[in-house]
Formats: C-alpha cells, structure tokens, sequence
C-alpha cells in the first residue's frame, strides 16, 4: 500500500469496502477514524454506524473525529494504517459549525505530509449533478470539490468507483 490514498465515488459506489480492504491489507489491523456526528433521534444513522462497525470487525481500533481531522491524524500516526470515512461528513460538520474549512483543508494536507503511518481517505463525489437550489448546498458542492482537489493533490494514489467497480484515476508516478 502507498502512503496516502483518496478514494471517492457516489452513494452506494463500494468506496467504504474498497478502502478497508486497502488499509487492513498491510498489517491485518487498521485505525478506523470515524467523522460522523450522531445526534439524538436519528436512528437512522445509528444503525449506518453500527453496521459499519459490525462489518469492520475486530481488526479496527475506533477514533471519532468529527472536526479535528489534522490532530486525529496527528495523534495516531505509527505503525497501522489509518481509515479516513469520510471527508464530506467532516466538511459538513465543519461547515455547520461555521469553522473555517479552507484552513482546516490546508491543515489536513499539510500534515498528511508528515505522517510516517499509511492513510486512506473516503470522500464522495457530489459535483455531477445538477446546480443546488440553495446557496448552502452550493457551498457544500463548492466546498467538498476543493476539499477533495486538495487532498488528491496531496495523495499518492487517488482511486475512484463505480458500481463497485475501482478505478485508479492518479498513478503513485505522478507523471503528469
């Protein structure tokens, strides 16, 4: 496995199996770092996170990181790689804290390229539809593609899927 690898797609596209089978590859024991936010009275999503964790299984160690994307890096970095799931649901919550999410996207890359330890990122691919109605969904769509430009830049490999399909879209030769 490379270093650092962005993986992206639509709903439902395979991304989330594809990268735990890219992060447990190397050791068989990975960092699971969690950006969902659960709030009281959305079972719904409850049960999302707890069918993650029961498909992921014993081989993961859990971080919530719902904002501090950087420090949870910072503060796991060692000897297993790292499970990023997801960037979207961290820049939602960002900007719904009205935190400065520009700064904190310079923050992640800037110490993504210090850590000794693989990462894998999870992002979701949301430009390919129809402008929003709203000027917030705008800035969600507007945001989430600088987000993931400046993370694939960063990245080694950056792979996307389709139907559970993978595809490399950036070779570890960085060529072009």
């Amino acid at each position: 496995m490379k270093k650092s690898i962005l993986i992206t797609g639509g709903a439902r596209s395979g991304k989330s199996a594809l990268a735990e089978r890219m992060a447990l590859q190397p050791t068989g024991r990975a960092i699971y770092i969690a950006t969902a936010r659960l709030h009281a009275g959305d079972d719904e999503m409850a049960e999302r996170v707890a069918k993650h964790k029961a498909r992921r299984g014993a081989a993961w160690h859990d971080v919530h990181a719902p904002t501090d994307l950087a420090g949870a890096l910072q503060d796991t970095d060692g000897s297993v790689p790292r499970l990023v799931d997801c960037l979207t649901l961290w820049l939602t919550n960002l900007i719904l804290e009205d935190s400065d999410w520009q700064a904190e996207t310079a923050r992640l890359v800037e110490t993504l390229a210090s850590q000794a330890a693989p990462v894998v990122f999870v992002t979701n691919e949301v430009g390919q539809g129809i402008v929003p109605e709203n000027k917030l969904a705008r800035l969600f769509r507007d945001a989430a593609g600088h987000v993931n430009q400046s993370v694939a830049l960063a990245c080694d490999e950056v792979w996307l899927t389709v139907a559970g399909y993978p595809m490399k879209v950036k070779p570890n030769d960085h060529s072009f």
